[in-house]
């Protein structure tokens, strides 16, 4: 049985901060630059495998495949920043990791992630036009349709856009938090990758905000041609985003689960069933030797 259970689990989690915490520059760059990669593939892998469908029939193909480049970047044991709000926390509360180093490696690995979700963006863009010889296709309007969404609409609704994308920004990083705490649930790959799709695909699915997801459609819409500036980008999305998957992530993840399984909790004792002697004693105690 690979099963973690929930007071060890919280405890693996916390080796797992102390071990992020230690992380080089370098080593937080690359393995961000990775995963924000990653999840850029994945992201327009879902977009493209929805394509042609509706309603319900797109949200549940999108939110069945996504969850690809989560599994790839928990297997590889990279930095996403959005995991990394929850586990951190979890860390210094146990007293392993400061807020000095869990704010350090959130810098890092948020610029790593950044950068890895860029140059993918750049390269998509560069392909679905032809180097922009061509307008962007299907695969490239879709892009804009959801960057333009997830900006302008919220800019037109003005203080009440702006707390939307907060709110949803902490729904989805509670679920996507969830899903970097439940790979240590297991030990084996099939058990990683079954425990991480369940939360991850619900995020996806209910078209939540997630801040490194954004940091892939939004610029690469733009370099596709959609009407939105840095401007609108940063303040409509990026920040009210970024902010609540924080507050998801560390507050309703990472330090929830925590209170539920504090550290030195003792382990449940599973009761064992009599035998048969113990049987035999308790009914007839003369059988006692």
């Amino acid at each position: 049985m690979d099963y973690v259970a929930p007071s060890q689990l919280m405890e693996e989690v916390g080796a797992a901060a102390t071990k992020k915490a230690g992380l080089g520059i370098q080593a937080m760059l690359l393995k961000g630059f990775l995963s924000g990669a990653l999840l850029a593939y994945a992201t327009a892998f879902a977009f493209k495998a929805a394509d042609g469908f509706s309603g319900g029939a797109a949200t549940l193909i999108a939110g069945a495949v996504f969850p690809v480049g989560f599994a790839m970047i928990v297997l590889l044991g990279l930095e996403l920043a959005t995991g990394n709000f929850a586990v951190l926390p979890v860390g210094v509360a146990r007293g392993k990791v400061s807020w000095e180093q869990t704010l350090r490696n959130w810098g890092w690995v948020y610029l790593g992630n950044f950068l890895g979700c860029v140059f993918t963006g750049f390269l998509i863009a560069l392909a679905l036009t032809e180097a922009f010889m061509q307008g962007p296709g299907p695969l490239g309007a879709k892009i804009i349709a959801v960057a333009e969404a997830k900006t302008l609409a919220y800019q037109h609704a003005g203080g009440n856009g702006w707390l939307t994308a907060l709110v949803k920004g902490v729904l989805c990083n509670w679920m996507v938090a969830m899903g970097t705490v439940l790979a240590l649930s297991s030990t084996a790959s099939t058990g990683k990758i079954a425990s991480i799709w369940l939360p991850v695909s619900t995020f996806f699915a209910l078209a939540l905000e997630h801040s490194i997801v954004n940091m892939f459609v939004i610029p690469t819409a733009m370099m596709l041609g959609a009407d939105i500036t840095v401007t609108q980008w940063l303040v409509w999305n990026q920040l009210p985003v970024t902010l609540g998957n924080i507050v998801g992530g560390a507050v309703l993840t990472g330090l929830l689960l925590h209170c539920c399984n504090p550290a030195g909790a003792p382990a449940r004792i599973k009761p064992q069933r009599p035998g048969p002697a113990a049987t035999e004693a308790a009914i007839n105690p003369a059988a006692l030797p």
